[in-house]
C-alpha cells in the first residue's frame, strides 16, 4: 500500500486511531480474513470507518474484555485474522490472563490493538491511562510488540501485523492531530530499528508519541553542541539488538518513553546492555514516582517530564555527569 503525502496528512488529523481504522479498512479489501472486535468501543477505537465498510465483519462483544480475547481466540482458529480492540490497560491488566492462555501459550493469530497507551485518555484518568501495558505484556512469551511513532506509522504497522503470522499487540498513543515524524513513505519491518537522526555523543531511543519530542530534544541539544543520534524503536519485542550495539560507541545512551520506566522500553534496553561489558551509562525517561492528578493530554506530559524541553534537560544533566 502507497502512502502519499496527502494521506500522510490525514493520518497526522486523524491520529493513531483514526490511522487505525483506516489502514485496517484498506486491507480488508483485500483479505476477507480480517476481522475486528470491540469491548463497546467501536468509535472510541477508530472503528467506524470499517463498520460502514464492512457492518459483518465487525463483533461487538460489549464490556467484557476477557471474553473478547477468547473470542478472537475461537476465530483465529477457524483462519480469520481478529483484531480485537480496546483500551491499551483493560487490555495488558484486565485481559492478562486470557493474552498470556490464548496468545502466548497457544500463539493463537491474535491481534490486540491496546489504545490509548500512556496519558492519551486524559480526564479519563489514572483507571484509563496505559503505563503498565508494555511491562505486562513484554512479560508473557511469543508476543510481538509494536509500538509506532505517528499515523503513518501506526498504517504500516497495522498492515505488517495483518502479514505477521503470530500474536500481536499493536499499541497506540497520542490524541488527535498526532506530530509527524515521517513525511515520506518508507520501509517498516517488524524488529528492525529505525534511526532518524545521525550523532555521536549521545544515543537517544524512543518510542511511540516519545519520537517526535525526542526529536525536538535532539535538536535543542544540538543548539549546545552536543550530538545526538536518535533511534525509532517501533518493535519492543523483538527489541532490535544490533541497534543497540550501534550505540556502544557514545557517552550516554537514553530511552524515551510513555510508560512506566519499570518494565518498558528502558527496561528492555538495559537487558541487552547487561549482557555487554564495556558500555555507556544509559539513563531511563519515562513515568516514574507516584500516581498523579489527572489533566488533558499536554497537561499529563508536563506533568510527568515529558515534553522536549524536559526531556532536553534531564538529557543534558546526565551528559554532563558521564563526561
Amino acid at each position: 500500500m502507497e502512502f502519499k503525502r496527502t494521506i500522510i496528512r490525514t493520518l497526522s488529523i486523524l491520529g493513531q486511531r483514526g490511522a487505525f481504522g483506516y489502514a485496517l479498512t484498506e486491507i480488508a479489501k483485500i483479505n476477507d480474513e480480517i476481522i475486528a472486535l470491540t469491548a463497546d468501543l467501536c468509535t472510541t477505537s477508530g472503528l467506524d470507518r470499517f463498520k460502514n465498510a464492512y457492518p459483518e465483519r465487525v463483533v461487538n462483544v460489549g464490556i467484557a474484555e476477557q471474553n473478547m480475547i477468547g473470542i478472537a481466540a475461537g476465530m483465529s482458529s477457524l483462519g480469520y485474522i481478529p483484531f480485537a480492540t480496546t483500551f491499551a490497560n483493560f487490555a495488558a491488566l484486565r485481559s492478562c490472563e486470557q493474552m498470556r492462555h490464548f496468545m502466548g501459550y497457544m500463539e493463537e493469530n491474535i491481534k490486540i490493538v491496546g489504545f490509548g497507551g500512556g496519558f492519551a485518555m486524559g480526564m479519563f484518568g489514572i483507571t484509563h491511562y496505559g503505563i503498565e501495558d508494555i511491562a505486562s505484556i513484554r512479560s508473557i512469551s511469543n508476543i510481538t510488540i509494536l509500538s509506532p511513532a505517528d499515523g503513518l506509522e501506526t498504517a504500516k504497522a497495522t498492515i505488517a501485523a495483518s502479514q505477521f503470522k503470530g500474536p500481536v499487540y499493536l499499541r497506540l498513543t497520542g490524541v488527535m492531530n498526532h506530530p509527524i515524524v515521517y513525511k515520506e513513505d518508507y520501509e517498516f519491518e517488524i524488529g528492525k530499528a529505525i534511526q532518524l537522526k545521525d550523532g555521536c555523543d549521545i544515543a537517544i531511543f524512543s518510542t511511540g508519541g516519545m519520537v517526535h519530542q525526542s526529536l525536538q530534544a535532539a535538536k535543542q541539544l544540538e543548539d549546545q553542541g552536543i550530538s545526538c543520534k536518535v533511534v525509532n524503536v517501533h518493535t519492543i519485542k523483538p527489541i532490535d539488538k544490533v541497534a543497540i550495539y550501534k550505540a556502544l560507541d557514545t557517552k550516554l545512551i537514553v530511552t524515551v518513553e510513555e510508560h512506566s520506566i519499570i518494565g518498558g522500553l528502558g527496561s528492555t534496553v538495559a537487558e541487552v546492555l547487561s549482557e555487554i561489558k564495556e558500555k555507556p551509562p544509559q539513563l531511563t525517561i519515562g513515568v516514574s514516582g507516584e500516581y498523579k492528578p489527572a489533566g488533558s493530554y499536554e497537561f499529563m506530559l508536563e506533568q510527568y517530564g515529558l515534553t522536549n524541553n524536559h526531556i532536553s534537560e534531564k538529557i543534558l544533566e546526565k551528559y554532563r555527569e558521564a563526561i
